[in-house]
């Protein structure tokens, strides 16, 4: 009796082991499943950069990119997560997956497309100078030794540099974490003039009618767009086809006349 316990207990040993083979075959030989969509997007931006991003009396992120990429993501389907990030750092944020998108009045340039994908421009932008609305300074060529600032990361830093007779006559290019500490430095006469984006710089000067002026003479044109990193093709795609509805049925619009008085979207 011993003996035929022993062998039946073999026997169920052995078709427990043939079993649990079969699954593992059977889970090995099926497709592996597809990973979930992502069911939320963080958005790095700098948050003092308004009207683009910025936070209002209640501390609430507010602007033009943030009703935007809000509703980006209702189309996606996705939640929008915004992260405040050094913008200094934005590519590193990017790259290190700490964020998933780059979407703050970002200029798109030769050197940011070898380290960012971007989406086609949807905003049009100038480098403007702004000085104290009692400042002698008239022209680009009135800069000559004087102190200029930029915010530090920011395409104003080319938009200078890539008009070499000019920047070379500065007495100093400096450079702020922020514009808006940078406009309180020009208030306050510690600065000569600042080279800012011109949706910023409107608005700060809208603010505080009489305080600044705007020089005729800019340091050219660029365009706005989002970023996401270089290997993710398919948020790009997605984002891309949000955009362009966007602007095709007006919702694009109706947010830019929100936060400008106009229709500014570029098509």
């Amino acid at each position: 009796m011993k003996k035929i316990t022993t062998v039946l207990s073999l026997v169920l040993v052995a078709a427990a082991l043939l079993a649990a083979c079969g699954r593992q075959e059977d889970a090995a030989a099926r497709p592996a499943a597809a990973p979930a969509p992502a069911v939320a997007i963080v958005v790095g931006l700098d948050d003092n950069f308004p009207p683009m991003g910025f936070r209002d009396e209640s501390n609430a992120l507010v602007g033009f990119d943030i009703d935007l990429a809000r509703e980006a993501g209702k189309r996606l389907g996705v939640e929008v997560r915004f992260k405040p990030i050094d913008w200094n750092a934005k590519e590193a944020e990017l790259n290190g997956k700490r964020v998933d998108v780059l979407w703050n009045g970002l200029t798109i340039t030769e050197a940011r497309k070898e380290k960012i994908l971007f989406t086609t421009p949807y905003l049009e932008n100038r480098q403007i100078v702004v000085v104290r609305e009692a400042s002698p300074i008239r022209t680009k060529a009135d800069l000559a030794g004087k102190v200029v600032g930029v915010q530090e990361g920011s395409s104003a830093i080319e938009a200078v540099e890539r008009d070499a007779a000019t920047a070379k006559s500065l007495k100093e290019l400096k450079k702020f974490g922020d514009n808006v500490t940078a406009l309180m430095d020009l208030g306050t006469e510690r600065l000569d003039a600042l080279v800012v984006d011109e949706v910023v710089g409107r608005y700060y000067t809208a603010k505080k009618p009489g305080e600044y002026r705007v020089l005729d003479e800019n340091f050219g044109t660029e365009d706005y767009g989002v970023g996401t990193r270089k290997d993710d093709g398919e948020l790009m795609a997605r984002l891309q086809k949000a955009l362009d509805e966007m602007k095709n049925d007006g919702s694009a619009a109706a947010i830019s006349t929100k936060w400008f008085g106009k229709d500014i979207i570029r098509k």
